[in-house]
């Protein structure tokens, strides 16, 4: 258990039903209880939905150190030192941004964003963003509330779309 480690969080983040957190050394742990219609929140793999302590995740986000994690009702992110965005739990909405509706058991690199260094990354109820150094935000997973900040377009967004009314240079 992370508790019991001489390397106690540097960050933490609080879901609906898990908290995630980041060691010393860019680490990766969870906790909590992953209700029946989301069995990948925990980010353990299959068949871990309880936790009662944070527990180190299986996976090493391509040997990159995690520098900061976002917590969502249902789903987590957390941004790597190289600026690459890793998300997993509950798919609904696309709001994991691999560009389906899957829910993922481990931690997945959200592909639409490489090659762009984000900054920072935020998890919602069911929606997601990412802003990058250049200070573009991209938004995805559920547009029916306006809140992917896309205008008139208030469809799900399976997939990192850029907000243009934020696109640097306007």
């Amino acid at each position: 258990a992370l508790l019991c480690e001489s390397n106690p969080p540097a960050r933490a983040a609080a879901g609906g039903y898990h908290s995630v957190f980041i060691d010393g050394e860019g680490r990766l742990s969870s906790c909590g209880s992953a209700p029946s219609y989301s069995p990948a929140l925990l980010g353990h793999g299959e068949g871990v939905t309880r936790l009662n302590t944070p527990t180190r995740l299986p996976s090493p986000l391509g040997g990159e150190r995690a520098v900061s994690v976002s917590a969502g009702d249902f789903h987590s992110l957390a941004l790597t030192a190289d600026g690459a965005v890793w998300s997993w739990g509950n798919g609904g909405f696309g709001k994991l941004g691999h560009g389906d509706q899957q829910n993922q058991l481990l931690p997945k690199k959200v592909e639409a964003l490489a090659g762009r260094r984000v900054v920072a990354v935020s998890a919602g109820g069911g929606h997601s963003l990412a802003r990058t150094a250049d200070g573009a935000v991209f938004t995805w997973g559920k547009g029916e509330s306006g809140c992917l900040g896309h205008g008139e377009d208030l469809s799900d967004q399976l997939l990192p779309k850029k907000i243009e009314a934020w696109a640097p240079g306007q």
